[in-house]
């Protein structure tokens, strides 16, 4: 079984939350929560912006939203949730308090910063985030001598070097598009879900009584193998039909390690069914990705299949999951959390779906879209506000 996530979980939890203060004592707590305020808020913004709705515009055009999304959205939950898992796998501490409060500045600052005139500024912190929290993973990770895991430490440095370049060129320091800084995150973002899926999934699916989720180590090889391969290419600024039969390949192999993972045994329990949905999508971006490079559909149906499909589905769903547990609650989903899930998941169908079948419809299914993503992330924020900041109910810390 993975190391991830070893929590002992109490059957029920006492009827009352005990008083104090909690938002600072595991990571997950303080990036979870300003995760989803943020993804509420500025993709409501920038719905508007795109609808031309807005006197003055929120963001100065496409890659600084998929910037705030990628860089600020999900390094925040990536960070929030590598620090919290992190501390199990290594059984050595991660930054909590004033540590934790200072990288939680350093994010607030970099979303703030982008909408100003100081670029340099914006700059450094958005690259020093991702360095930072590498360094907070890398301390007791090599402390514990945890190799297993020491690739997410390379994984965060190259996010910011991805960032670095994207504000490179925006400054107009490099003639290199920012778009090619914004793929290469996107596959970074890719293959952390691949790895994470694979370890956590299965694992959660088998917990149901009758499932029997398996894996096949040369299809797991195979899956991450592609996906790297994938990251290649972009670094490489390869595009065609090489890039399109690349794409097909890893959606294959995703695939086809899905469907060992059984996710029809799933469809009662919405806590693990969450996942299975939001994975699903991985095949379909990589598909649509492999028919953009055809020609034969928008390459930006490929992108929002990837980042509000699978991104957004695998993000709601293990905020929920980790949250419920490291707070020492029942791993059951609420009736809020489902309409959290539908939410998102239907964020995700008419976005990639309505432009798909309508293209003409594009600024509707935006804004559609948008009102989901940001109604099912700001129920998210509201309901998980008291869990967040209180101490967990089974009295431990953490």
């Amino acid at each position: 079984m993975s190391p991830l996530l070893q929590i002992k979980h109490p059957s029920a939890a006492p009827a009352a939350t005990p008083p104090g203060f909690a938002l600072w004592q595991l990571g997950f707590r303080p990036f979870y929560l300003l995760a989803s305020v943020f993804a509420a808020l500025s993709i409501g913004l920038w719905s508007l912006q795109f609808a031309g709705w807005l006197g003055r515009p929120y963001l100065a055009g496409p890659v600084w939203h998929a910037h705030e999304m990628l860089f600020g959205f999900t390094m925040a939950v990536v960070v929030g949730f590598l620090f919290t898992a992190g501390r199990n796998w290594s059984g050595r501490p991660t930054p909590t308090g004033v540590p934790l409060m200072a990288l939680a500045a350093l994010w607030v600052a970099g979303r703030v910063l982008v909408l100003t005139p100081y670029g340099w500024a914006a700059a450094v912190a958005n690259v020093a985030f991702p360095l930072a929290a590498a360094v907070g993973l890398a301390i007791p990770f090599i402390a514990a001598r945890n190799q297993r895991n020491y690739f997410f430490i390379g994984l965060l440095v190259l996010m910011a070097a991805a960032v670095l370049g994207i504000h490179l060129a925006q400054l107009g320091i490099t003639t290199l598009p920012g778009w090619i800084g914004i793929q290469v995150a996107l596959d970074v973002v890719l293959f952390i879900m691949a790895v994470m899926g694979g370890r956590v999934i299965p694992m959660f699916t088998n917990s149901i009584a009758d499932a029997n989720a398996t894996k096949r180590p040369w299809l797991e090889k195979a899956a991450l193998g592609s996906t790297l391969a994938l990251l290649g290419a972009d670094l490489l600024a390869l595009h065609g039909l090489a890039l399109a039969l690349l794409a097909g390949v890893c959606a294959v192999a995703h695939l086809a390690r899905w469907t060992l993972w059984q996710p029809w045994k799933t469809l009662r329990t919405p806590l693990v069914w969450v996942l299975h949905v939001a994975y699903a999508w991985i095949p379909v971006s990589l598909l649509l990705r492999g028919l953009g490079e055809m020609g034969l559909v928008s390459p930006s149906l490929a992108i929002h299949a990837l980042t509000v499909g699978a991104i957004g589905g695998l993000i709601i769903g293990m905020m929920t999951r980790t949250a419920l547990g490291h707070t020492g609650r029942r791993l059951l989903a609420s009736r809020t959390d489902v309409a959290c899930y539908l939410l998102v998941l239907a964020s995700a169908l008419v976005r990639v779906g309505v432009p798909m079948l309508a293209p003409a419809q594009i600024v509707n299914a935006v804004l559609w879209s948008a009102a989901l993503w940001s109604a099912g992330f700001a129920l998210y924020a509201v309901a998980y506000w008291p869990v967040l900041t209180r101490v967990r109910v089974d009295g431990k810390p953490g």
